[in-house]
């Protein structure tokens, strides 16, 4: 049988609230969020076998062991037999960077997922959906359907449809960031500003003057972070730059893709052994 291709988008976060401690160790939050163009390729297909095959290639493979959140969906899959006992054989090209803040393994099972529900393959309502996604990361709902989409603290998801039109020059330090480590450095939280979600969280201006809690932890925890960001906002035409996630991956955002390209090359003149690509909201 043929592959079928999928594109697994990167996810950034606008904003990022830390509303509460959650009694299982987790964090209650809010979110903003959108996709960009960078994304992972996901090659699937149906293969007669007692066993799933799952291979990651491409730049950013390196290091992804067994315990990793494709596996983890097919286990779970095969333990709730929601599968029928079909077996197939997965392989992703890593374009988007480990430990990035850019969800790249959540949005990779999440994309596994839409195309077993687009095909039929395994039936969930919404409700089962949510609690099923949770069995393999917090993040892998926000990959189901991928729209910009408001998190509210309540753990409710609105989507849009609404093109936010951003360019975005997204970077990387040479390291990483412990997602785990950075939630637990948190003493502090915010009040939720999400919980009745409308359209007009998601207009520019105040995407602009939002922001995202992590970053003050990550920047004292990585100083590189904070002068990172400091050069970024210098930038000629920048309109904002703000940290994704946990880290370590900061997006400079830009009106147009031109403006974008040639803070690019400032930038790589600047820190050549870091990572950047131009790329824009979906």
């Amino acid at each position: 049988m043929r592959f079928f291709k999928i594109k697994s988008y990167a996810k950034i976060n606008f904003s990022l609230n830390v509303i509460s401690k959650l009694s299982s160790k987790l964090h209650k939050i809010e979110s903003l969020v959108s996709f960009v163009s960078l994304h992972d390729v996901v090659y699937l297909r149906l293969i007669n076998s007692d066993n799933h095959k799952v291979e990651f290639k491409g730049k950013y493979a390196k290091g992804i062991g067994r315990k990793n959140t494709v596996i983890k969906l097919l286990q779970i899959l095969d333990k709730k037999k929601l599968l029928n006992q079909k077996k197939f054989e997965i392989k992703i090209i890593k374009n988007i960077p480990q430990k990035s803040g850019l969800g790249g393994g959540s949005m990779n099972a999440a994309s596994i997922i839409n195309f077993f529900l687009k095909k039929k393959i395994i039936n969930l309502n919404k409700k089962k959906l949510i609690k099923f996604t949770k069995l393999i990361g917090s993040d892998v709902i926000l990959g189901i359907d991928p729209k910009n989409t408001i998190l509210s603290s309540n753990g409710k998801l609105t989507k849009y449809n609404k093109k936010i039109g951003f360019n975005a020059l997204i970077v990387k330090p040479s390291f990483g960031c412990s997602t785990k480590l950075i939630y637990s450095k948190i003493r502090f939280f915010s009040k939720p500003k999400y919980n009745n979600p409308k359209k007009s969280l998601l207009i520019k201006n105040n995407i602009v003057n939002s922001s995202n809690d992590l970053e003050k932890i990550a920047f004292h925890k990585y100083s590189k972070l904070k002068s990172l960001k400091l050069f970024l906002l210098k930038l000629p035409n920048i309109v904002f730059a703000r940290m994704t996630g946990s880290g370590s991956s900061i997006v400079a955002y830009f009106q147009s893709k031109k403006a974008t390209v040639i803070a690019s090359r400032v930038f790589k003149r600047k820190f050549k052994n870091y990572w950047c690509i131009v790329s824009k909201t979906i």
